[in-house]
């Protein structure tokens, strides 16, 4: 009978600089690390490896003016109207830096009573109180008369004001409806994330005569700059004061070069996956941690299911209570092996993408930190009680 289940290792590599070979630095650094503790690598292994270094191995960045560009292309002289961004300094501060440099007139409209992942921008306590009074659209001016001040619980960030200061063109609102937008002007940029399609979807219901989200912005590089065809500028990070990182693109085509790169080098082809956020929620301050579009933007085709387990207390509870250890050992190893028979003991199984799953337990060994571990070893995933 094995002894441990599910083991992730952080990997350490060296720093990666643009241009890097990433693929070739990630298998040796693995490999590396293998020989050092003395485990050996098996295909079941997964292999996961942070989207900020495979983006910045790439060289994709861009800089504010190339996200002006972008908008003054999609909205010309038009007033944006910009709905529901996340609270974010790391996300969203230096996109609307560059919408405001491209658009002659923005009007921001910030969600109430928090942004789609959980960020709070007023006191929640509040809400019923003052729910009559903060219907519809509102001012900034008004709100912060209405609602007072109020800082981020973590950050300490007063993000009205210092979204409000980023120019001069900008005016800021607040509404519970991203319709309310329409009010003001009819050409509008969804900054959701996950709800961008709905949003999108009534606002032309509505009316809107221009509509993009945050998914078409850079889609094409402008200017040699970086792109993303899939997410645009969704999933991007602060790198400078002027400069974003954005999301890695060609994702699939480094999956399947990292797994060739550890198939060389060890003779095994493991799971291999890019991770960015994971998909979990803060317990105490309500905030759901996924930022990125998606967890994992490329991985190997197992990835993309979801697990096939029993629940092992509902097997356990049919077990004969006057047998031996060895025979209920016994027992359940049976009932693991004809799993497919076992439909009733999958009950209280979420089924969940694995991908998902292994990119949040990715995302929480590395952490964002300075643990120096891009890279992550994942063994004994697909085990169970049955496996020797």
């Amino acid at each position: 009978m094995r002894h441990i289940g599910t083991v992730a290792y952080g990997i350490r590599t060296p720093l990666i600089n643009i241009g890097d070979d990433l693929a070739a630095i990630a298998a040796d650094s693995i490999c590396q690390a293998a020989m050092a503790q003395g485990f050996d690598l098996c295909a079941s292994d997964v292999v996961g490896v942070t989207e900020a270094v495979v983006a910045k191995a790439q060289g994709n960045f861009a800089h504010i003016d190339h996200i002006a560009a972008d908008v003054r292309d999609k909205f010309g002289e038009n007033t944006v109207g910009v709905v529901f961004p996340i609270f974010s300094r790391n996300r969203f501060l230096n996109i609307l830096k560059g919408i405001c440099h491209g658009a002659k007139q923005v009007c921001l409209l910030l969600q109430l009573p928090y942004d789609e992942v959980g960020n709070p921008i007023m006191d929640i306590n509040l809400m019923d109180e003052l729910e009559q009074k903060l219907g519809g659209l509102i001012s900034a001016e008004e709100f912060k008369r209405i609602a007072g001040e109020f800082r981020h619980p973590f950050t300490g960030v007063d993000y009205i004001e210092l979204y409000g200061q980023v120019s001069d063109n900008i005016s800021v609102y607040l509404s519970s409806d991203p319709r309310d937008i329409l009010r003001i002007t009819q050409h509008v940029l969804v900054a959701e994330i996950h709800n961008r399609q709905r949003t999108k979807a009534r606002l032309i219901k509505a009316g809107a005569q221009t509509v993009h989200t945050l998914a078409d912005i850079l889609q094409k590089p402008v200017d040699s700059s970086g792109y993303n065809p899939d997410y645009g500028v969704l999933g991007s990070n602060l790198s400078t004061e002027t400069e974003l990182k954005l999301f890695p693109r060609d994702c699939d085509e480094f999956v399947a070069r990292l797994r060739n790169e550890i198939e060389a080098r060890s003779g095994v082809r493991p799971e291999v996956m890019i991770y960015g956020d994971g998909a979990f929620k803060d317990p105490r301050a309500g905030i759901w941690e996924l930022a990125d579009p998606v967890v994992s933007p490329g991985h190997t085709q197992r990835l993309g299911g979801q697990p096939d387990e029993i629940k092992l207390k509902l097997a356990a509870n049919q077990l004969d209570a006057n047998a031996t250890q060895q025979e209920k050992q016994e027992a359940m190893t049976e009932i693991i092996l004809n799993k497919s028979t076992s439909n009733g003991l999958r009950e209280g199984t979420t089924p969940r993408v694995l991908a998902d799953l292994l990119g949040s337990l990715c995302d929480l060994v590395s952490g964002s930190g300075d643990k120096g571990t891009p890279v992550v070893l994942i063994k004994g995933y697909f085990d169970n009680y049955a496996s020797e």
